[in-house]
């Protein structure tokens, strides 16, 4: 099936509302220490057809690692509950404003094999900030089958991140905020230290957008990926806390047309929670 552009804004979206085969998934998630229910939010509002997924449920939930990438047949019918068929256009947004969750489901799909995908630009905020309708209460579409493969080489492992930087061949990008990264600030899962892996580069999630929450145009976008020393022709592995913000620079770098990067699904919790090399060292 043809895919999408990785980007759509708000006017695309709201000219094919109501269209059978699209589906827009509220793929809102919120830290630990939020204090914010993403579920309770898009009860509360959400873009009218919208259906909610839930990162959790989309998740392993055999792992010790949160939000690892599921088992296929798990992750095809969770899918398939929310009516994602293998002929549907997907459109993901959340309601964060800084591009948090929504591109991890965008990059789930695209792993298994799906490229009629797209993250809404500026998500339910920009959506609300023009004025354009939202409904209130919880919708459903009719199930059906999807089928998943997750797609070899799209994840990377802790012992892969581990020998990828010894050997230099691809940049590990960490996309959590700098006083994480730094070891300045508290990680928000309980015994998992601040920090870094050594040898990889900072990033925040939140760099990669405009003031109005928008991605980045593609000329500012390389601008920022290079004030990070990232170099967006060369391989890179995403990272985080947990592997979801990590996709937003997978995302951001399928805008500027460069291929061939990766995840690290387990991030920083498994890397720091499984006894691995940290720094700043304390």
């Amino acid at each position: 099936m043809k895919g999408l552009d990785p980007v759509v804004s708000t006017a695309w979206l709201a000219s094919r509302l109501g269209e059978p085969d699209l589906v827009v998934l509220d793929a809102s998630w919120y830290l630990p220490t939020s204090g914010r229910d993403a579920a309770a939010e898009y009860r509360q509002r959400h873009i009218p057809g919208a259906v909610f997924f839930d990162l959790d449920l989309a998740s392993d939930a055999r792992s010790p690692w949160p939000h690892m990438f599921p088992d296929n047949d798990e992750f095809a019918r969770y899918l398939g509950s929310l009516g994602v068929g293998p002929s549907s256009r997907v459109v993901t947004y959340e309601g964060s404003g800084t591009l948090l969750s929504a591109a991890r489901a965008w990059w789930m799909l695209r792993a298994v094999g799906h490229q009629a995908v797209s993250v809404l630009d500026g998500g339910v905020t920009t959506w609300c900030a023009e004025g354009r309708p939202v409904r209130q209460g919880v919708e459903h579409r009719t199930p059906t089958t999807f089928r998943a493969a997750l797609r070899a080489g799209e994840i990377v492992t802790r012992d892969e991140v581990r020998d990828l930087l010894a050997t230099g061949r691809a940049q590990v990008v960490d996309m959590r905020a700098a006083e994480r990264f730094n070891g300045t600030a508290p990680e928000p899962r309980p015994g998992i230290p601040s920090g870094h892996i050594p040898g990889s580069l900072n990033l925040p999630h939140t760099g990669l957008l405009a003031p109005d929450g928008t991605l980045l145009r593609n000329e500012a976008l390389r601008r920022r990926l290079a004030d990070a020393g990232v170099d967006p022709e060369r391989p890179v592995v995403a990272s985080c806390g947990s592997g979801t913000s990590a996709c937003a620079l997978l995302l951001a770098l399928e805008t500027l047309g460069t291929t061939g990067h990766r995840l690290y699904d387990g991030s920083w919790t498994e890397w720091a929670g499984s006894g691995m090399p940290v720094e700043p060292r304390v």
